[in-house]
């Protein structure tokens, strides 16, 4: 083209990269377009619009812009001006549906000017009035605002709010009124055009807080819904979107549009890659909703994550979940069962017309300690909904339902419910099974809203609720935690006979007792006191741990032999003696013959592991399966050994 090209130096160049001398094209790419204006530089378009060189690009006008870069450097390498070639990794932009790289151009555009809106909406975070939780990403918040650069808001899309400036044909003004122009106000032509260009999407999401609720007019739902307390999102659209609403609400509204930004978890494949529709890796919701039903997908979302961490989507999680939702169901409709004669009000341990009130001389145990445990879950889950720790609360309901509630309590109030106790026994059991399963229900209908209103509308109703219509879980009360329930002592003494119950149950595992096989117990108790304690609650210990017959002993007794043991807090010992329960010489010939299969794969798998060959030529997972393999056959065998060693105690 025999143009004269102008030498610069610019403290963008980094001189220990290549030669330290670039090319500079002003007019396709941004770093360059900044070098261009400081050095006023002219800018030339070589690629049109179409990707294609244009007639600027002289002998390779026409060419696709890939062509020509081939073609330039063939004609370098023929005129012999080529030292030599290297490869390097270089950012390339490139369509993220399409995936064809992006070649930038310079065009005219719309801007919004980004200091004057910035400044409000830095200063709404750095004075509390907007908090994000986690607190970690109002660094990205402030970091963005604080270097911010002015917003293009137009784009060449078909669809989408059209830019409102309208151009005069006669005259050439460009007219932006607030509704839309018949005439131009400078020459009163009436030869009018809108601009093609249509808004940023985000631009238009920025004014959602206001816009949605009838401004520019004043209305009542303007005046009752905004600002708002929370908006739930996602860490990727902090800048997008968080922003953008933020310092347009501080221009038109003069105010914060929310008090607390929770960014939620991204929910990724169980590869751990962002799901998208290039890949192929997008669950559908809906689908999941017919296999597994809506509050199952909920919950799963809702649990074993923290706000603002990145959680992979797995179907062992869904099924965790399903399992969950089903022991909810089948616990309450076991309840419900034993609940058709009960009236709150009538309780027998409660008084009249007090239905959350109970009367301690008729609680037992078991009773005490699952109404102070259940007022102990609805503290927490308060504490962690106010820390929007949503995944935290999801836990702590859920260990409470599965393991206290329903494997626990409902157990020991069995006896009771089927009426092999007195009635006002069975009366009490009632009342306390009716109070927990319905507040627990009640904190749990956030997580799974469609079960919880089910089973909720079939519990018996207070007098002083009305059944009728309107009635619904989603406006009853919401559980906060009483003094008068908290029962640390209660706590303690449970917590000690299931510790007994859970080594007993562990002993019975090692030797493969089926649930319903009773077995002889030995309980030896450090004191008196706990003796006594035991003896007291031996109708626990007997039917939680199928122990039959169940006796107890001081320390100055002799310990059973041939026994498996157990040791509990507080110096309680558990005995399971074996004599009579298996046939000792069966059991130590089926364990020797185990040990020495087990033994065989062990080493099979050690000496796979110590081969160089297979450790360079196998997938990192296989040889990590190998490796996990190892460690359970060497737990299997160590176990193995230990009862052997049990079984042939003289």
């Amino acid at each position: 083209m025999n143009r004269r090209l102008p030498v610069i130096a610019d403290e963008a160049v980094d001189p220990e990269f290549g030669t330290g001398a670039v090319k500079v094209t002003p007019a396709h790419d941004p770093a360059d377009f900044e070098m261009g204006r400081r050095h006023r530089l002219e800018e030339i378009t070589v690629i049109g619009k179409d990707g294609v060189m244009t007639p600027e690009a002289g002998g390779y006008a026409g060419l696709p812009a890939l062509e020509a870069r081939q073609g330039v450097v063939a004609e370098l390498q023929r005129l012999g001006l080529v030292v030599k070639i290297e490869d390097y990794s270089h950012s390339v932009g490139h369509c993220y549906r399409c995936s064809t790289i992006i070649e930038p151009l310079v065009s005219e555009q719309w801007f919004v000017r980004m200091k004057p809106l910035a400044e409000p909406a830095l200063e709404a975070v750095r004075q509390g009035r907007i908090r994000f939780f986690p607190e970690r990403f109002t660094k990205i918040y402030l970091g963005w605002l604080e270097n911010i650069k002015d917003w293009c808001i137009s784009r060449q899309l078909w669809w989408g709010h059209r830019i409102p400036v309208w151009y005069c044909q006669s005259c050439g003004a460009a007219i932006c009124p607030e509704s839309e122009p018949v005439t131009c106000p400078k020459c009163g032509g009436a030869s009018l055009e809108q601009d093609p260009d249509v808004l940023d999407t985000w631009f238009s999401s920025a004014l959602w807080p206001f816009s949605t609720l009838g401004w520019p007019d004043h209305t009542p739902e303007l005046d009752y819904y905004f600002p708002t307390s929370v908006l739930v999102t996602a860490r990727d659209i902090i800048f997008f979107w968080v922003a953008r609403m933020i310092f347009m609400s501080c221009e038109f509204m003069h105010d914060v549009p929310f008090s607390d930004v929770l960014i939620n978890s991204l929910v990724l494949d169980h590869l751990g890659r962002k799901m998208s529709k290039s890949l192929g890796n997008i669950n559908d919701p809906l689908k999941v909703i017919d296999s597994y039903g809506a509050d199952t997908l909920r919950f799963t979302l809702l649990t074993g994550n923290t706000p603002g961490s990145e959680m992979r989507f797995q179907q062992e999680r869904v099924e965790g979940a399903r399992n969950f939702v089903n022991k909810v169901w089948n616990a309450s409709r076991f309840a419900l069962m034993n609940l058709e004669d009960f009236q709150p009000d009538d309780a027998g341990s409660s008084a009249p017309g007090a239905p959350d009130r109970f009367d301690p001389a008729a609680l037992t145990l078991a009773d005490r300690w699952i109404l102070s445990r259940f007022n102990w879950t609805a503290g927490e889950v308060n504490r962690n909904l106010e820390a929007y720790e949503l995944g935290e609360a999801a836990r702590v309901l859920y260990e409470f339902i599965w393991d206290e509630l329903c494997d626990w309590y409902i157990e020991l109030a069995k006896p009771r419910l089927y009426g092999k106790d007195t009635p006002d026994s069975r009366r009490t059991a009632q009342h306390v099974l009716w109070y927990v399963l319905r507040h627990t229900l009640e904190l749990l209908h956030p997580f799974m809203p469609f079960l919880t209103e089910e089973i909720w509308q079939h519990l018996p109703v207070p007098a002083s609720e009305h059944p009728g219509r309107g009635r619904s879980i989603m406006v009853a009360p919401w559980p906060e935690r009483r003094p008068d329930l908290e029962d640390p002592g209660s706590e303690a003494q449970m917590a000690l006979l299931m510790d007994v119950i859970r080594g007993i149950r562990n002993l019975r595992g090692e030797l493969g007792l089926p649930p319903g096989k009773p077995a002889r117990c030995v309980v030896v108790a450090a004191d008196a006191a706990t003796r006594q304690f035991l003896e007291r609650y031996i109708s626990y210990v007997a039917r939680l741990a199928a122990a039959q017959p169940l006796e107890f002993a001081g320390p100055e007794q002799p310990k059973p032999k041939q026994a498996l043991s157990y040791v509990a807090p507080g110096g309680i010992e558990v005995y399971i003696p074996l004599t009579g329960l298996v046939d000792l010489d069966k059991e130590i010939a089926r364990l020797e013959k185990e040990s020495g299969a087990v033994s065989r794969e062990l080493e099979r798998v050690r000496s796979k592991l110590a081969n160089e060959s297979f450790l360079a030529k196998a997938p990192p997972e296989v040889i990590d399966k190998e490796r996990d393999k190892e460690a359970d056959l060497s737990q299997k065998l160590a176990a193995i050994g230990r009862r052997l060693a049990i079984l042939t105690i003289s």
